[in-house]
């Protein structure tokens, strides 16, 4: 089968390869170039093409590999990939390259609910350490005063803005956004495609019926078109004997006719796929359960904990507890007056307020997690989004935080809701 190499793609990453082995004066190379673009558009088979046109030997790390439950880990098999890759090279006498897939995954940062470990930040502190020093990388316990051969890399992720913005800076990594045109696509596809005799114009017809679609949608289709006959094949065996037939049979493994291959069953079938993703992104169930938790399981703020603002020496305010009897909310919000009130203060303080839950198995270990992605320095927003944070985690703790921009920490934690309106 004869793929297809975006002259695009085949031309970044032939440049940024051999200009790593290459000796220009006065001249700073990135040792890094990050491949980037949306899901499913051949990034990282593109890579492989390019490498074995060009006979490159390849070292892979997953993404699924930068995270361990030991610290340091993944940032050693990093630096221990790197040097076995630069040994290729000295042993070899050819190009080799590292290959990080998916970095993202593994490095990047999505949002507040990401934990940052110890592991992601020192993966990142290694690859700024190895490009800015690609001759001298060590292993943890061990030094080698013998330069290394540069090893280029190779990232490939879908959003690169999540990662660690020193890493990414200019002369560390090099930058390559991948999204296929219509040429590219038409080719790639006809190299998906060649085998089944379809022309060059079915293919652009193929291409154009689907135009939203990514190249992986083009190669899924292919595959699906053998569930027909995969299906006769189980409903003639039977389904007590799939196993036994398929699975280390005497018999040899079963041989399927060319399906139909013509480019009205193509269509047909690619329309049954473009369906099942539609289904999936209007299903929204779990907006809809929320939304019917949020109006059967409310539980109003628990009357146990009432902050009362008290001056400290260092003229910050800090809440205090009561057993008295609270007052009844006078309002049409789910708030006490006091939990207003104190809103009101520290907003007049010039603090800021955040609004955090935790279940109650979290709750023991402190794990506590942010309900609104920024600081509220309204009182109405401060309010509102404290009526929603309220209703949503109804059986969970929820907890008034104040911040003090100016010292960045915080001077307030309040608990102003426990799971099941328990004190």
């Amino acid at each position: 089968m004869g793929y297809y190499i975006a002259p695009r793609f085949l031309d970044k990453l032939a440049v940024h390869i051999t200009k790593n082995f290459l000796k220009l004066p006065g001249i700073r190379v990135p040792i890094i170039l990050g491949i980037h673009g949306r899901k499913g558009e051949g990034k990282s088979f593109q890579c492989e093409l390019v490498f074995e046109k060009m006979g490159i030997e390849v070292t892979h790390i997953s993404g699924g590999e930068l995270e361990s439950p030991d610290a340091g880990d993944p940032a050693r098999l990093i630096r221990l990939r790197y040097r076995e890759t630069a040994e290729l090279i000295k042993v070899r006498g050819k190009m080799c390259v590292l290959m990080i897939n998916d970095l993202d995954a593994g490095a990047g940062r999505f949002d507040e609910g990401t934990q940052y470990t110890v592991n992601t930040q020192l993966v990142n502190a290694t690859l700024m350490n190895i490009a800015d020093n690609p001759t001298d990388v060590q292993l943890p316990g061990s030094y080698d005063s013998t330069p290394l051969h540069r090893v280029p890399i190779i990232v490939t992720g879908n959003d690169f803005s999540t990662l660690y913005a020193p890493l990414i800076r200019d002369g560390r990594m090099d930058k390559f956004y991948w999204e296929p045109d219509r040429d590219d696509k038409v080719g790639i596809v006809e190299g998906i495609f060649e085998p089944d005799g379809l022309s060059r114009r079915q293919i652009e017809q193929l291409v154009d019926t689907f135009v939203n679609q990514s190249i992986d949608f083009f190669s899924a289709l292919r595959s699906r078109i053998y569930d027909e006959q995969i299906r006769n094949f189980v409903h003639e065996i039977g389904f007590e004997r799939v196993s036994l037939r398929v699975v280390n049979s005497l018999e040899g493994p079963p041989e399927f006719k060319k399906p139909d291959f013509s480019l009205s069953h193509l269509i047909e079938s690619g329309n049954l796929m473009v369906g099942e993703q539609k289904r999936v992104e209007n299903s929204q169930l779990v907006d809809e359960y929320n939304r019917l938790n949020r109006g059967r399981n409310y539980q109003a703020a628990p009357p146990a904990v009432t902050p009362i603002s008290q001056p400290l020496t260092n003229g910050i305010t800090q809440p205090t507890t009561t057993n008295g009897f609270q007052k009844k909310d006078v309002s049409n919000t789910h708030l006490s007056l006091e939990t207003q009130e104190q809103i009101r203060q520290l907003l007049a303080q010039g603090y800021k307020i955040s609004i955090e839950h935790v279940d109650e198995r979290r709750f023991r270990m402190g794990s506590w997690q942010t309900c609104v992605n920024s600081h509220i320095d309204a009182e109405t927003d401060a309010i509102s989004n404290l009526e929603s944070s309220l209703a949503e985690y109804s059986g969970e703790y929820v907890r008034l935080v104040g911040i003090d921009p100016k010292a960045k920490r915080r001077v307030v934690e309040t608990i102003i809701q426990r799971p099941n309106g328990k004190s």
